[in-house]
């Protein structure tokens, strides 16, 4: 999750001691994770052994969850029956934390490659240990802010408008993300080749 119960809680303004709205905000909190990275197209989270497949002729690799910490390994497969084949002394070089670049590709336009690999943002709540990158600070009030806007406005989800003179007139609106959010995501959207 890219903020703690806690700290949307104190945003809110709910004490600690009140539990009532526990699991929604949580459920709320998860559910905002998983809209920022469907709209970054990356994974933000810190992941251990990641598995990110490509086509074996490309030179230019984005992996999904970045910052790419370290490389375990390349591998390559030509054929179902052959499978995965690790493939030693790989030349690459890591740019900006979130490209690799290849020397030589692993195959030809038959072949699919695949690097396995720990990369992503530390989640707040856990201390980052040498070499690990903490999630931006942009990020996380993000996801408190669009959380605490979609809680406090629960009850006219998807409402634009109201008339309540002499007849009911309802507007509906798309939900969206806020756009301070909005702006925040297009910086960290990862780069797709």
């Amino acid at each position: 999750m890219l903020t703690q119960l806690s700290t949307l809680k104190s945003r809110l303004g709910i004490l600690d001691t009140d539990t009532t709205n526990d699991a929604l905000l949580t459920d709320a909190i998860k559910a905002v994770s998983a809209r920022f990275d469907a709209e970054c197209n990356r994974t933000f989270a810190r992941t251990e052994d990641a598995i990110y497949e490509f086509p074996a002729e490309a030179l230019e690799i984005s992996c999904p969850c970045q910052p790419i910490e370290s490389i375990a390994r390349f591998e390559l497969k030509t054929s179902e029956a052959g499978g995965w084949v690790e493939q030693p002394g790989v030349d690459y070089l890591v740019r900006r934390a979130c490209v690799i670049s290849l020397a030589a590709a692993l195959g030809n336009s038959r072949a699919q490659g695949r690097v396995i690999y720990t990369g992503g943002y530390v989640l707040p709540g856990t201390q980052a240990a040498t070499g690990q990158t903490s999630l931006p600070a942009d990020l996380e009030h993000a996801a408190i802010e669009q959380v605490a806007y979609w809680f406090q406005h629960r009850d006219r989800l998807g409402l634009q408008r109201i008339w309540e003179y002499h007849a009911t007139y309802r507007q509906f609106a798309a939900l969206d993300l806020l756009e301070s959010v909005r702006a925040v995501l297009e910086k960290h959207a990862r780069w797709n080749p």
